[in-house]
């Protein structure tokens, strides 16, 4: 008798790589290379900081964009790019710990959002495979099916169209499921493109790999760069993920850093239309879209503190295994990775940046779900800059401080970062820089101090101190996506040390061989 071998699993991609920031061609944008003067200075090219700049455009207000790389290419980038008001199980948890009136806020500002972006892409004609799908949160857990009919008495609560159901379409069992109705999908690239497009036709400017470093805090503030140049403005709008000034607002201490994986995927079994979270840990987030014309799934999860992922490809395998277990996989074509902010209380920072200082805007702490939420900070912070009332003010503050569950999350993420800035100056590597292979990075012992080496697939070296430059813990190697990240504030490097996610400003520094 013959024994049949078992098929071979579908390959992994060997390098992470955004399906969309492949599908669309980004606009380029130069330098700045010399002053200007402007109304307003947003910082930031994700959809927070390029829809502030489009709606403020659109009033007549100048405005100047400003980015350290590309954009686009940062978490807007890498999202999974849900159009939903559906964060999750948020809204039994928020009217515990902010009344029925602000959460309702919440949800108000959020769905003003989906329904912006759905107008805004038919006005402009925007072909970004916009569509309209139902949003579940599910559980497979007998433990979790209370939670799910708790939020769904919140949804009746707050008047949000939704439903309750024991089952859903997924080809696997499920307990319990809250549904909100008419929720949406898109590709964000050729959205946003368009609008950096219209922007620019609008007046406006838009200057890539310019990194801001500080402003003066006057009346007409001054915007510095890393490369010289200043800008004098009346407003700034940090849109950039982590607040450019965090020492001012202590936001080091009030926002952690958590990092999420996607597979872009063509399964066995169709997939059955909808969109889908599951309540318990670990996420399983799904959602489908179009690969070159032809059916495909996002299968996302899997987070965990930046810098503080053990062997970084295992996630990439869970949610492959995942894939494999329900829907059966043809291919995995992409694979990539997001990184996003949480506050002390799950509500983002929009506004205000400093009680003493009215002209500088912060939007922030999205919690992963940016597209509703980074469009429903550009309305905000647009009215706040023009003079115009928002009822979402009082909600989104950056100044507020609710005890419960404020103090208690902020006693455990500074115990953690204390204890990972300990560790970090106590770990002791055991590897030389000629122990690595092509393609291995690893802390290495360096004239008998510790350093980070990475060797490239031609064989080169990279060396660097692997000292934070933001304030002082230990980054660590991330083997999935070739980058030191830092477990205390989310600062992220690339292989040879150049910042690639803030709050850190300056490269790692680089180790001589000697």
């Amino acid at each position: 008798m013959t024994l049949q071998s078992e098929p071979a699993a579908v390959s992994m991609p060997q390098f992470p790589d955004s399906y969309w920031l492949r599908s669309t061609p980004i606009p380029q944008f130069p330098k700045l290379l010399a002053n200007l003067e402007t109304d307003v200075v947003v910082i930031g090219g994700g959809i927070t900081g390029i829809a502030t700049a489009y709606l403020l455009a659109k009033q007549g207000v100048k405005v100047i964009v400003l980015n350290a790389g590309r954009i686009l290419e940062g978490t807007t980038g890498s999202t999974t790019a849900k159009v939903t008001a559906q964060h999750d199980l948020i809204y039994d948890e928020f009217i515990a710990h902010f009344g029925e009136e602000k959460t309702r806020l919440y949800y108000e500002a959020n769905d003003e959002a989906l329904t912006w972006i759905k107008a805004t892409a038919a006005e402009l004609g925007v072909d970004c495979q916009l569509s309209e799908e139902d949003a579940y949160v599910y559980t497979s857990r007998d433990d979790y099916v209370q939670k799910i009919q708790n939020e769904y008495k919140a949804y009746e609560k707050l008047g949000i169209p939704g439903a309750y159901t024991d089952t859903t379409p997924l080809p696997y069992e499920t307990k319990a499921a809250v549904i909100m109705k008419r929720q949406a999908r898109f590709n964000p690239v050729p959205f946003l493109a368009r609008l950096a497009e219209e922007i620019i036709r609008l007046g406006g400017q838009i200057f890539e790999q310019t990194t801001v470093v500080g402003s003066t805090l006057e009346t007409r503030p001054i915007v510095r760069t890393k490369q010289g140049p200043q800008i004098t403005c009346s407003h700034v709008v940090s849109a950039s993920h982590f607040p450019y000034r965090d020492l001012k607002g202590l936001y080091f201490a009030r926002l952690h850093a958590e990092r999420s994986y996607v597979l872009a995927v063509r399964t066995k079994q169709p997939y059955p239309g909808g969109m889908y979270i599951s309540a318990e840990e670990p996420k399983r987030s799904l959602r489908p879209l179009l690969i070159d014309g032809e059916p495909a799934v996002l299968l996302g999860g899997e987070g965990h503190k930046a810098g503080q992922g053990i062997c970084t490809f295992q996630y990439y395998e869970h949610l492959q295994q995942f894939g494999e277990e329900t829907f059966g996989l043809r291919d995995i074509l992409y694979r990539w990775s997001a990184q996003d902010l949480y506050t002390l209380d799950n509500m983002p920072y929009i506004g205000q940046a400093w009680p003493d200082v009215q002209n500088h805007l912060i939007a922030t702490g999205f919690r992963k779900w940016g597209m509703t939420s980074g469009i429903a900070a550009a309305m905000l912070n647009t009215k706040l800059i023009t003079g115009e009332k928002s009822p979402y003010e009082e909600v989104f503050t950056p100044r507020r401080f609710h005890a419960d569950p404020s103090i208690k999350t902020f006693i455990k993420q500074n115990a953690d970062v204390a204890m990972h800035f300990l560790t970090g100056q106590l770990e002791t590597p055991h590897k030389e820089p000629e122990d690595l292979s092509p393609d291995e990075g690893a802390l290495v012992q360096v004239n008998g101090k510790k350093a980070g080496a990475y060797r490239d697939a031609a064989g080169k070296l990279h060396v660097v101190d692997t000292t934070c430059t933001h304030m002082g813990c230990e980054v660590e190697w991330n083997e999935a996506e070739r980058t030191w990240d830092c477990p205390c504030h989310g600062s992220r490097y690339s292989y040879n040390g150049d910042v690639i996610e803030g709050p850190a400003k300056e490269a790692l520094a680089q180790v001589e061989l000697t």
